[in-house]
């Protein structure tokens, strides 16, 4: 017998070469070293092996329990993958009993077999009770014809106890019911405590759920409520508040589906845009609208010297010598000190990802956040929802400054592109409307506000958020605009005033929800 490693394609070819009349092969064992636990529908090695029994030549697949040893393949479960296997009414395998098992499944001649550890007993007090037994072992467990029946009746009374308190609510409440019912299932296939441990609208996969667990939790609400549902219910409808939604509809007229509102047109295309919400970040501490409007009232100044924690050379950075290469003749700007600022487990992202983003894409998602709850509206409720996102932005070469260290590699094409930060924000608060984001320069917040108004008036979306974020990752505009003279001594601007003498520089984020 010679050992080899199937996935080291020079191994093998060198097994191949070793075969010879007089050391001929005579049988191939594959162990498979991967845990991939799949569904009836993906067969693969089941059928190359069933192929090959009808062309009359050799060939076994065994679909093993699960072995007692807590190493290798089996390492990584838990006490909620333990409780599973003990709800499937399976006891785990010794060494010894799967090395029997092994030769009696050679000895029969079955090409397709299941060498796996029943607890008949448990089984049999199952249908007993009327708890039933799965379909694929019915036929080693006899379950009393007046059971059976007391168990159809039993699950037919749950699902029309269940219509009927779905047909004494309004459309909202039936969904909660539903949401309910799918997150208290879906604890108890993963073995929590209650539906507290599961979030509406966190993804199953994110949850812990895998094939086998989506089947048994398709199982369980196919038995609550009565309906036909697909293997892949789960997979189709990825959340709870989503599969919540499925089953809405599924119920036809009783439990009629919430479907998201659809936008339409207005009927007047010169009919104003109402702002029902904004919020944002600016120079001289405003984190809110009332504090803008404070720091105009008071005529306060917002300028600043340059930030102390971007790793500018502060030291070389300013010159008072125009044409001196590599610096700036201002030293003054509108700046955000605190725009490193970021709770990324509030929104779901790890801290290598936050990292890599664009400070930019982290003040969007911040302040469309406040636009919203400024507008009075909770900003979950719009997941799923035709809501648009129109940002205004220009790239500020957030991450170029050097060598990218390796943790964050798989993050910096979508943390550092602007073309992402529109949508950014649609993928983290489930938006399914137009996310389109504008680089046309200064003007980009102003185009992208005339954009969300169009696709408002055009009905293609009944919501949108218009948007702008500048944060200067780099002093490279001023240094560039040093060279030009294109900066104001002072760096502030004077718009329309004798003593203008050119632009000046400033960050900030804002957004208006319309």
């Amino acid at each position: 017998m010679t050992a080899c490693d199937v996935s080291d394609r020079q191994a093998v070819a060198e097994l191949l070469a070793s075969v010879s009349a007089e050391r001929p092969l005579s049988g191939v064992v594959h162990t498979a070293g991967v845990l991939d636990d799949g569904v009836i529908g993906a067969p693969y090695v089941d059928a190359v092996v069933q192929r090959r029994r009808a062309a009359g030549r050799s060939g076994v697949s065994l679909a093993w329990g699960l072995w007692e040893q807590a190493t290798g393949m089996t390492a990584h479960l838990d006490t909620a993958d333990q409780a599973r296997v003990s709800r499937s009414r399976s006891q785990t395998i010794a060494a010894d009993e799967g090395m029997d098992l092994f030769d009696a499944a050679l000895r029969t001649g079955e090409p397709l077999l299941v060498p796996i550890k029943l607890d008949l007993r448990s089984m049999r007090a199952d249908a007993a009770a009327g708890r039933g037994v799965q379909p694929l072992l019915r036929g080693l467990v006899k379950v009393p014809r007046q059971v059976a029946r007391a168990a159809a009746a039993a699950a037919t009374d749950g699902t029309g106890e269940l219509a009927r308190r779905l047909a004494g609510l309004d459309a909202a409440e039936q969904e909660t019911l539903l949401l309910d019912l799918v997150r208290k299932h879906a604890a108890t296939v993963l073995g929590h405590a209650g539906p507290e441990g599961i979030k509406h609208d966190t993804a199953f996969r994110d949850s812990g759920f895998d094939s086998l667990t989506s089947v048994e939790l398709r199982n369980r609400l196919r038995e609550a409520t009565g309906l036909k549902l697909p293997a892949t219910v789960v997979f189709d409808h990825p959340t709870p508040l989503a599969l919540a939604r499925h089953l809405h509809g599924e119920l036809g007229e009783t439990t009629a589906a919430v479907a998201p509102a659809q936008a339409v047109a207005l009927a007047d295309p010169d009919e104003p845009i109402a702002i029902v919400g904004m919020a944002c970040r600016l120079p001289g501490g405003v984190n809110s609208p009332e504090q803008l409007w404070r720091l105009v009232f008071e005529g306060r100044d917002a300028m600043s010297g340059f930030p102390d924690d971007r790793g500018w050379d502060l030291e070389g950075l300013f010159d008072s010598d125009p044409d001196k290469a590599g610096t700036s003749y201002v030293d003054q700007g509108g700046f955000l000190h605190e725009a490193a600022l970021f709770d990324a487990g509030f929104w779901g992202i790890s801290p290598r990802e936050a990292l890599a983003m664009d400070p930019q894409q982290r003040l969007l998602l911040e302040t469309s956040w406040e636009a919203l709850e400024r507008a009075g509206i909770d900003p979950l409720s719009l997941k799923g929802t035709d809501v648009g996102v129109f940002s205004g932005l220009m790239g500020q070469g957030y991450g170029s400054g050097g060598e990218v260290p390796a943790e964050l590699e798989g993050f910096v094409t979508t943390g550092a592109g602007s073309s992402v930060a529109s949508g950014r924000v649609s993928y983290v608060f489930g938006f399914e409307g137009p996310a389109v984001t504008v680089d046309t320069a200064c003007s980009s917040s102003l185009v992208a506000m005339h954009l969300a108004a169009q696709a408002l008036r055009s009905g293609e979306c009944s919501l949108a958020l218009a948007s702008g974020a500048a944060v200067m990752s780099s002093p490279g505009a001023f240094v560039q605009f040093s060279r030009q003279r294109g900066l104001a001594s002072d760096g502030r601007c004077k718009s329309y005033a004798d003593a203008a003498d050119g632009t000046g520089w400033a960050e900030g984020a804002g957004v208006v929800a319309r």
